[in-house]
């Protein structure tokens, strides 16, 4: 089942979507409010994002961004907004798809399933540095060309290391994104597997390179 977070401030429309989706074996969460929406994002995990322009506190085109700063999920803009600046502005922040209001559920639903098999195609089978290299289909990591023995929680974060190396994660990102952890752990388990995972790669655990520490951000993967 496809799990969508729908931020959307007209509870009518969001209820009539929310309703012709679930027989399609879809479910949506929507959140009128869109900080409420952001903060939703980080505790659950969904495989795509319905996202309205004319939303109050926050202009809708800040949310896409915010969003596109901390998760690459598809994003459809559902807006009644047609100026064509919106559109290219939405875009250029990085979202998928744009539906002018008023449309057919059936298309959105058209749109959903576009969008979600361009995504999963685009997701990468493996991934590299000069240094590691992770066969997602295999469920591998080797380092210089050796395998490395890794629980599943391991290579699930190391996986994601590669995927964002030379970039700044933090814990919460970690929780949110590692599906073998649950968003409820507390920020030392992430601490601790990332203890373990250096334990594994690093030719000194107390002195890592790879796995570097940001105080008070989180770790980067070191891209060399």
């Amino acid at each position: 089942m496809l799990k969508i977070l729908m931020i959307e401030d007209d509870v009518e429309m969001a209820e009539i979507i929310t309703e012709f989706l679930v027989r399609h074996n879809i479910e949506v969460k929507n959140y009128e409010c869109p900080e409420v929406g952001l903060s939703a994002l980080n505790i659950d995990k969904y495989d795509l994002i319905i996202l309205d322009l004319s939303l109050p506190n926050i202009d809708g085109l800040e949310v896409c961004r915010l969003i596109r700063e901390r998760s690459d999920l598809p994003i459809i803009i559902s807006s009644a907004r047609s100026d064509i600046t919106d559109k290219v502005a939405c875009f250029s922040l990085g979202a998928d798809d744009y539906l002018p209001k008023p449309y057919d559920s059936k298309e959105l639903l058209l749109r959903i399933h576009s969008v979600t098999k361009r995504y999963k195609k685009e997701q990468p089978l493996d991934l590299k540095t000069s240094i590691f290299e992770c066969d997602v289909e295999r469920h591998e990591i080797r380092k210089n060309g050796k395998l490395i023995n890794l629980t599943n929680a391991e290579f699930e974060i190391m996986a994601y290391f590669i995927k964002r190396a030379g970039f700044a994660i933090c814990r919460e990102e970690i929780l949110t994104n590692i599906k073998s952890i649950n968003y409820e752990s507390s920020l030392k388990s992430v601490d601790v597997l990332v203890g373990r995972l250096r334990a594994k790669i690093e030719d000194d655990a107390k002195n890592p390179k790879y796995i570097v520490s940001l105080r008070g951000i989180g770790y980067k993967l070191v891209n060399e």
